[in-house]
């Protein structure tokens, strides 16, 4: 029997090693308890920037920059970076400098809700990591600024601030699993409600770091 921890373990050591700077942003967010996708999920990432051959990448929630990296590994000719923190943004762009990849980088200060509706698109992958309460409105910005065959992937869909037997519940049928009071739960059971139910869509769950929902347009 392959336990979890094991298929964990198999997972980072099958992906992708941290470049200097990568490592350098890990340390940085072990050192101020900042929540990152880690190595696993930017594994991931990476590969959906080569397989969309993405031009633009957007991103509701940077934080210091860690997924638009991995992003910019894959091929993305341009990040755009969204922050609410002036502090977080400013570290993501010195990492991102430090690396080269700052010149394939936008750096948005500001409600990444507001500054998406500065971009026309289109979008070939965008990366939901802010408030969990909003991503259904993420998705919403976004869906008719996807080409056929872009890709909306969102964050922390299975762990993290969220409710994991609540979600499985609510996707296996209850209707009243996730308590109503759970913000963060129940903005992400509405997320995966919206996505799994939108029409041109198709979603699928990856369960590398606190879960990966992958939606992909298909017409």
């Amino acid at each position: 029997m392959v336990l979890p921890s094991d298929v964990s373990r198999f997972v980072r050591a099958a992906g992708p090693e941290h470049t200097d700077v990568q490592a350098r942003m890990a340390a940085f967010a072990d050192e101020h308890d900042f929540p990152s996708i880690g190595a696993e999920a930017g594994a991931v990432l990476r590969l959906l920037a080569r397989l969309t051959d993405a031009e633009t990448v957007f991103e509701f929630g940077s934080g210091f920059g860690y997924s638009a990296s991995w992003f910019l590994r894959g091929g993305a000719d341009r990040v755009v970076l969204t922050e609410f923190d002036a502090d977080e943004l400013d570290a993501g762009r010195e990492f991102l400098s430090d690396a080269g990849l700052a010149d394939r980088c936008v750096f948005e200060h500001g409600d990444a809700m507001e500054t998406v509706e500065r971009y026309d698109g289109p979008f070939d992958v965008v990366l939901v990591d802010h408030q969990k309460q909003r991503y259904r409105d993420a998705f919403d910005a976004v869906r008719e600024k996807l080409p056929v065959g872009g890709v909306v992937v969102a964050d922390n869909v299975m762990a993290g601030p969220v409710d994991f037997d609540a979600l499985l519940a609510h996707l296996e049928g209850d209707a009243d699993a996730v308590d109503a009071d759970d913000e963060f739960s129940r903005g992400v059971a509405d997320y995966l409600d919206a996505v799994r139910d939108a029409d041109g869509f198709e979603t699928a769950a990856v369960p590398v770091g606190e879960g990966l929902a992958v939606t992909t347009k298909t017409e």
